[in-house]
Order: structure tokens, then sequence, then C-alpha cells
């Protein structure tokens, strides 16, 4: 059939602005006449011509409620734009570190490259009818839309008066692999759906050393655990862990990808984990049942992690440093070393440490895998992190869940490669405690505030930046709080100039640094759908081995009422304790 173009009126909608994790709304807001359309056209405005008419684009995403119908829409929003094709990962499911993998890699049969993709994602927020929907524009690095890109979606979004759809163009069979063509005003216009997997397999096997991995999982003394939370991540559990490497299928958890995520909070940490946390012993009951020797969970769209030990969990800071000191040894992908490391500067300064062991390039971030981009773009980067549970490589421009459980798996083979037969095997445990011993211990935890009224949070944050202003007003409160804390020697809020681009971004969090080397960083995050959460990331360093097995919240406690105290924190928000703490 040959498509006609429709131009339908529309009026400028509260779009807000998109930053690098796209924008995101309940599904209520989204389901409303124009609003996803809006949305679409105002990307397209945004993006110079050649990276619209006669390209190909990937569609996409973690296959929560209103997906489907969202790719539908943005399929003939782009045949009338002048799109050539379309990729679709079967059955709309692709997660966002395979995106950025299919934008990089994959090569179509006639030659054709992807220029850019829709993610649709609200990342590791809830799904379901009454919950969020949220979109994204990757551009042809596989990376986020930078902020020259999404400042102008923003800009169009106030002032878009119509959009253009194919709204004679029936929908297309998402569920099975294959090619429809359609006949268009100027050119054919193809879709392609594809396997979810197989770009994405093919990639890690090119970075890991499956056999070792393989030889890890079958030895009898090793148990592994993986969780989905019912994302995205199931569409690639079976086919990595189990076909590809030989661990059990009771080995995987919530691997069935649901659009509401089984009812579940398909974010990767102690709190909404609950099935893993208490299969692998961190739960309250102790059972008597074997518990596995590693285990770890994935977020809606599989690009966060969370690694767990037996009755031990790993800090997401803790886990991008081992990953880092580890990597040359442990990963065929990183033989011939890195090129540089960089963390989000919440996250803790554990990198920081085996950069200066290892004469490393290191670089400290804003929020935001679009820095991180930049750097490895730049061949400034091999390994990244934040505390938020995003972990990754160079080998994208995504934090890539699955790569992070890979990594460890590479680094729990390599130590027991020569101890496949012994009596014990090295466990996760015991290398992060090695870790700590060789590069002492960041305690370190995170209170998240979620939902708070958005006008209150931002006096919050006005509040301590005036208070910044006098150390000494600072460290009076410090006193009162805790005699026995060090004493503030440095205020402010980070500033971030990007060595790459000479971008400045400014505003990216309030800092307390202390003469002890501990820190208090207050965070507005932009990854709800509704309110505002604050985020509060407490740290202290301690370099005496004898002094690194302390349980975590025992030795932040005074740190931690120290935060409350400076913050006003139950005044201003009306919190008597956080939604989650981490």
């Amino acid at each position: 059939m040959v498509f006609k173009v429709s131009k339908v009126p529309t009026t400028p909608f509260d779009g807000q602005k998109p930053g690098t994790s796209g924008l995101r709304k309940k599904v209520k807001v989204f389901v409303q006449p124009h609003y996803l359309q809006n949305f679409v056209q105002s990307t397209f405005n945004a993006l110079t011509p050649e990276k619209v008419r006669g390209a190909t684009l990937v569609v996409s995403g973690d296959g929560r409620y209103f997906s489907k119908d969202a790719i539908q829409i943005i399929i003939k929003m782009a045949a009338a734009n002048g799109v050539r094709r379309i990729w679709v990962g079967q059955n709309g499911l692709l997660s966002t570190p395979a995106v950025s993998a299919v934008i990089r890699e994959r090569v179509g049969v006639d030659g054709s490259k992807a220029t850019g993709a829709f993610i649709l994602t609200a990342s590791h927020n809830p799904g379901g009818p009454h919950e969020d929907f949220g979109i994204k524009y990757n551009m042809e690095n596989g990376g986020p839309a930078p902020e020259a890109i999404t400042d102008k979606i923003f800009e169009n979004t106030k002032t878009i008066t119509e959009y253009l759809i194919a709204e004679d163009l029936p929908n297309v069979d998402i569920s099975a692999i294959g090619v429809t063509s359609f006949g268009g005003p100027e050119a054919q216009f193809d879709v392609e759906v594809f396997d979810s997997a197989s770009d994405y397999v093919k990639l890690m096997k090119s970075i890991f050393d499956f056999e070792l991995i393989r030889q890890l999982l079958s030895s009898p003394k090793f148990s592994f655990c993986y969780d989905a939370l019912h994302g995205v991540a199931g569409a690639y559990a079976h086919r990595i862990f189990v076909e590809e490497l030989g661990a059990k299928e009771s080995s995987l958890l919530n691997c069935v990808p649901k659009e509401d995520f089984g009812g579940g909070h398909p974010d990767p940490n102690l709190t909404y984990a609950k099935e893993l946390v208490a299969r692998m012993g961190l739960g309250k009951s102790n059972s008597d049942v074997e518990l596995p020797e590693f285990g770890a969970a994935a977020d809606g769209d599989a690009d966060r992690n969370m690694i767990l030990g037996k009755r031990f969990f790993v800090t997401p800071s803790d886990s991008v440093a081992i990953i880092a000191a580890n990597a040359v040894d442990a990963i065929p992908y990183f033989s011939s070393g890195l090129k540089g490391v960089a963390r989000s500067m919440p996250t803790s300064a554990a990198l920081d440490v085996v950069a200066k062991h290892l004469k490393l390039k290191f670089f400290e971030v804003p929020t935001g895998w679009k820095f991180f981009g930049n750097l490895m773009d730049a061949g400034l980067c091999s390994v990244c992190g934040e505390e938020s549970f995003g972990t990754g490589s160079d080998h994208i421009r995504e934090k890539d869940g699955i790569w992070a459980v890979l990594a460890w798996l590479s680094i729990l083979a390599y130590k027991n490669k020569e101890n496949l037969d012994g009596d014990k095997l090295v466990t996760v445990e015991d290398i992060v405690r090695q870790h700590w011993a060789t590069y002492g211990r960041h305690y370190y935890t995170r209170y998240d505030y979620e939902n708070v009224d958005a006008g209150a949070a931002k006096d919050l944050m006005a509040y301590l930046v005036k208070l910044q202003s006098s150390l000494g007003d600072v460290n009076t409160i410090v006193k009162e709080a805790h005699s026995d804390v060090s004493n503030v020697v440095n205020a402010d809020e980070f500033e971030y100039k990007d060595p790459v681009d000479g971008s400045v971004s400014k505003h990216q969090g309030i800092r307390f640094l202390f003469e002890d080397g501990s820190r208090l960083v207050f965070r507005l995050s932009g990854t709800g759908s509704e309110g505002a959460t604050i985020r509060l990331y407490i740290e202290q360093y301690e370099k005496d081995p004898s002094k690194t097995g302390r349980d975590s919240q025992e030795a932040l406690a005074p740190l931690v009422e120290v935060a409350l105290r400076l913050s006003k924190m139950q005044e201003f928000t009306g919190r008597s304790a956080p939604t989650v703490i981490t």
C-alpha cells in the first residue's frame, strides 16, 4: 500500500525539559491526545534533516505498559517524516544497553546503519496503567542526546502547532521477525523486526571469556542467581546465562518481561529486590536452604545492576572500583590496558584510589551518562560508574547491567581458575575484603526521600547553598550534632567543565567536604515522574585495615546525624525517615 502524510494540528504541551533520562510522566499523561506525538515531532524537528529523512532509526524499550501502542505511533510518525526504515526488537523489547549496541554494531542486509533511537522506558520506575512511562532519544554514537538537542526538543514542545503522521498506515506485527514494506509519497518505508538478543550477545562474547565463565558456573561449588525483576533483562538472561554459559534454569528469577513488572518496583536495590535479597541470605529470616555464591539483579530497562555475594552486598561505588582494579587481568577486552576511569560526583571516591594506585587518568563528572560518553568518544575513559547502580565501559555509550554481571563473573572465574578443584572458592566477599585491605574502605550510603513536595525540596537546597557561605556556622552545627566528627574544610556546588567540548554544567549537587576525607552530598534527582526526590550521600574513608569490617550504617551513624541536622531535612520535608536506604 501507499500511505499518505497527514498534518495534525496541535498545541504546545507541558513536556518538561528532557534530560539524559528523557521525558517521564504517568501513563495517564502520555495517553492524552497528541502528548506523545508532540514529543516525537519535537524531537524530529530538533534533529538535522539528514538524521531524519532517509535515515534508519531504532524504536523499542523495556516493554512497560503503553509501549506497544507507542511503537505503532512512532512508526507512523517516522514514515510521515521521511525516515527510510525502522528497526524494532521482537515484541518491542530491547534493553537500553542493547539499543546502544544495535546503533553502534548492527548492519542491515542492505548495509544500513542506525543513526538514532527512540527508547521507551522509565528505567527503574514502576510500570502499569497507573504508573510510569518514558521516552528518550539516543544519538548516532549510541548515547543519550546531548543537552544541545534536549534543549531544542524542549523549546519545540513549547511552540509546536502540528505534527506529521501516516494515519492510514496499518499497525505492524512486532511479534514476528521479518520486514514489512510500504510505499510512501517519496520512497519505500520498511519496518524490520529483529531478534532482540543476537547483536548484544555477539558483543558480550567479544568482550568476555565465556569459556572461563562457563567453567566457573559448571563447578559444583559455585551457584548463581539472577533476578530480572520482570524487566527487559529477562529477554537476555536465558540466552546468555543458560544457553551460552550453562547456568541452571532455576538460577533465573522473574525473567519473564511484564508490562507492569509483575506489580513490583523494578529497581535493583536491597529494598525492592526482595526475593533475591532473601535468597542470598540478606533478609530477616535465616533459612537453612543452601545460599548461592553469587547473585545479581537488573532494573526495568537492564542498564542498572546490583551485585550480591552470600549474605553480602557490594555497593555500586565499590563495584566499579573493583571492576577497574581487576579488568586488565580478568577481562580480555581490557587486556591492553585501561585508557582511564570516571565516576559521577556523588559516587564514592573508591575509584579515585584505584586510579591513583594504577596511575590511570581519572575524571569526576556530573550525574548523567552523556558525560561519560564524551570522554569515551575522545578515547579518555574505559570503565565508569555511578552510585545509582549504573556501571559500564566504552563498549557502548550507556550503562550496562548485564555487562557488569559478566564483569563480576569474569573476576570470580579468573580468581578461581586454578582453584575449581580446591576446598573452597574465592567468594564475592573475599574479593571485596581484599580490595579494602589494599585500597582502604569507603563507608558509603544513600538516603532517598522520594515524592517530596517540589517547592520544599528547592527551599532545602537553597538553604544549604546559603549555609555554605559560612563554614564557621556549618562547623558549629556539626559539633552540636556530633562532637567527634571532623570539621568541614570546604563546601560548594559542584560545577564541571567538560574537557572534551568545553561545556560547563553548574548546580550539580551541594557538597560538604570534611578534613578526614568524609563527604556529604545533597542532590535533586530527575528520575521521578512526579514530585521531587532528594538524594543524600554519606561517605567516610577508612585506611586502617583493622577498621574496615564495621557495619556500614553503624560506621556512618554520626555523619548521618550531622547531615540531617545540617539540612533540617525533617523541618523542610516533613519526613522523619528516607523512602529508601542503599
